[in-house]
C-alpha cells in the first residue's frame, strides 16, 4: 500500500513546493515564521472527569471519561530518556481517568513484536507505530481498530490534512501521531567550530569543507549512529531528496524506480565521500557500527575541547541526549539544516502514531488523549520531542531552537516529505540486520561499493514489497 500522505501533497518538483521547502528549512534555526496558535476547550460531559492538566491557562484542553477499575496497556519501542518521558504523559492519562496504564516495552521489528502478542491472545490496547508500512501492515493483519469519534474530532481540531492522512487506510482513520521528528537537522559542537573558525555550511561542498577544517583542527568531524541503522536511512533520505528531488523520492519510496537506479548510485556515491573520508567519522567504520544513537550525541558534546566527534546528524530528538550532558541547547549545541545537496536543503520528517488494537474505551480515551495539546504539552517541556499538533502552545518548548523547528513543521504543513524507510514495508525497511538497514550498514564498511550495495537494496526490496 502506499502512503495516503503523498495525495495531499502539491505536485512534486512544482515551484510551490519548492519554495515551501525553501521556508521550511530556512525556517528551522531562524524562526521567522508566524504562527498564531490557540488552546481548544470542551463542555463537560456528565460522566467526564473534572479539568486538570494543561493548555495555555493551566487547564485541559479535552474532556476524558471515568475509567476507573480499568486497565490500559500500551506498548512501543521507546527506551531510555524517551521512556521515562512517555511515562510521564501516560501518569496524566492515569491522573484524570483514573485508569490503570501498564507500559509493553516492545523490540524492532514492532511488528513483529505485536505478531507474538497477538498470536497469543494478549495484543496490548494501544501501540505506538513507528513506520506508516506498520501501520498498514496492521491494518491488513486485521489487528488496528479505527479511531472512534472522539479522536476523531480531536485529530481534526488539532492536526493538519496531512498529517490525519498519514494514520489513514483507505480513507479510514487508524493513527493519531503523537510524536514527529525533523530529521533534517545537523547538531554541532559550538566550541569546535570556534576552534576550526568555520561557520555553518549551507552546501553539500561547504559541508564537506568544514568537516575538513575540523579535521584538521584535531577533531574528527562526525559522529554516525552505525549501529542504529535507521540513522544511516535518514542520511540516504536526506541526500535523495535534495539531489534527486521529491518526484524520484516519492517513486523510490513506492518501488515504482529500482534502486539501482542512476539516482539512487549518485546519492550512494555522495553519502560515501563522507563515510569513505578517512578520519571524517568518529571510530572509524567499527567503531560507528558499535555506537548507538544516544551515544553518537553525547560523544560530540563531551570531553571540552576534544570531543569524538564536531557534528552529529538527526533530527530535532537529539536535544533529549543533548541534557543529559553539561551542554546547553542554544550556546554549546547548535543546529543548522542539512546542507543542499541539490538545489535546496531537504525536508524530511518521521513520526510514531497510536494505533488501537483493542476496540475498548480506555484504548480509544487514550488515542483521544494523544491526539490533544494536553498529552504533547508533557513531553514537550521535557524536550526531545516535536508535536504536529497545531494547538500545541510554542511555549511549552524548553528552548528556542525546539520552538522554532516546531514552528516551522506546523507552518510547512503538507509540504514535507516522510522518512522514506518508514514508508517501505518493515521487512525492508525497519529491520535490524536485513533489508535497507543492513544494506547501508555494510555500506559504511565498504563505501566504495556503491553497485554492490544498490544490487544488494533492489533485491531486498523486490521481495518485501511484492510480498
Amino acid at each position: 500500500m502506499r502512503s495516503t500522505l503523498r495525495r495531499t501533497r502539491r505536485t512534486p518538483g512544482s515551484r510551490q513546493h519548492r519554495r515551501a521547502t525553501a521556508r521550511f528549512t530556512a525556517a528551522l534555526v531562524a524562526g521567522t515564521l508566524a504562527l498564531t496558535v490557540t488552546a481548544c476547550g470542551g463542555d463537560s460531559d456528565d460522566g467526564d472527569k473534572p479539568d486538570e492538566g494543561g493548555g495555555k491557562d493551566g487547564g485541559a484542553t479535552v474532556q476524558l471519561p471515568e475509567l476507573d477499575g480499568q486497565t490500559v496497556s500500551v506498548s512501543a519501542v521507546w527506551g531510555g530518556s524517551e521512556r521515562k518521558v512517555f511515562l510521564k504523559v501516560l501518569d496524566e492519562f492515569e491522573e484524570r481517568t483514573g485508569a490503570k496504564v501498564s507500559f509493553v516495552p516492545a523490540q524492532d521489528p514492532i511488528i513483529s513484536f505485536l505478531e507474538s502478542k497477538v498470536a497469543g491472545g494478549q495484543p496490548p490496547d494501544v501501540a505506538m507505530l513507528p513506520q506508516v508500512g506498520a501501520i498498514q501492515q496492521a491494518v491488513a493483519n486485521k489487528w488496528a481498530k479505527p479511531v472512534g469519534p472522539e479522536a476523531q474530532k480531536e485529530l481534526e481540531k488539532n492536526y493538519a490534512k496531512g498529517w490525519q492522512n498519514l494514520g489513514a487506510v483507505d480513507g479510514k482513520q487508524y493513527g493519531v501521531y503523537f510524536k514527529a521528528a525533523n530529521k533534517s537537522l545537523i547538531w554541532y559542537n559550538t566550541r569546535v567550530f570556534e576552534n576550526a573558525g568555520v561557520s555553518e555550511p549551507k552546501t553539500w561542498d561547504d559541508f564537506m569543507k568544514t568537516a575538513q577544517t575540523v579535521y584538521d583542527s584535531g577533531v574528527p568531524p562526525v559522529s554516525v549512529a552505525g549501529a542504529e541503522a535507521w540513522t544511516l536511512t535518514d542520511w540516504f533520505e536526506n541526500i535523495y531528496l535534495s539531489q534527486a528531488g521529491p518526484e524520484k523520492y516519492d517513486q523510490l519510496a513506492q518501488h515504482e524506480i529500482k534502486w539501482t537506479d542512476p539516482s539512487v548510485k549518485e546519492a550512494l556515491t555522495t553519502l560515501g565521500e563522507l563515510f569513505g573520508k578517512k578520519g571524517f567519522v568518529a571510530g572509524g567504520a567499527d567503531g560507528a557500527l558499535q555506537t548507538e544513537f544516544p551515544a553518537s550525541v553525547k560523544q560530540t558534546f563531551k570531553g571540552g575541547d576534544q570531543p569524538k566527534a564536531g557534528m552529529v546528524f538527526e533530527g530535532d530528538m537529539v536535544s533529549l541526549p543533548i541534557s543529559e550532558t553539561k551542554a546547553e541547547v542554544g550556546k554549546d549545541a547548535k543546529v543548522f539544516p542539512f546542507p543542499a545537496v541539490g538545489e535546496e536543503s531537504p525536508a524530511v520528517v518521521g513520526g510514531d502514531a497510536a494505533v488501537a488494537l483493542k476496540d475498548s474505551k480506555g484504548a480509544q480515551a487514550l488515542l483521544t488523549y494523544l491526539a490533544s495539546p494536553d498529552a504533547a504539552r508533557i513531553w514537550a517541556e521535557a524536550g526531545g520531542f516535536i508535536s504536529p499538533n497545531k494547538n500545541l502552545d510554542l511555549a511549552a518548548y524548553p528552548n528556542d531552537v525546539q520552538r522554532d523547528i516546531a514552528k516551522a513543521l506546523i507552518a510547512a504543513g503538507d509540504d514535507i516529505r516522510f522518512d522514506m524507510s518508514d514508508q517501505a514495508p518493515q521487512s525492508f525497511g525497519g529491520t535490524p540486520g536485513k533489508g535497507e538497514w543492513k544494506a547501508l550498514q555494510d555500506f559504511l564498511k565498504n563505501p566504495k561499493d556503491v553497485e554492490g550495495t544498490q544490487k544488494t537494496l533492489e533485491t531486498a526490496a523486490a521481495k518485501a514489497y511484492k510480498d
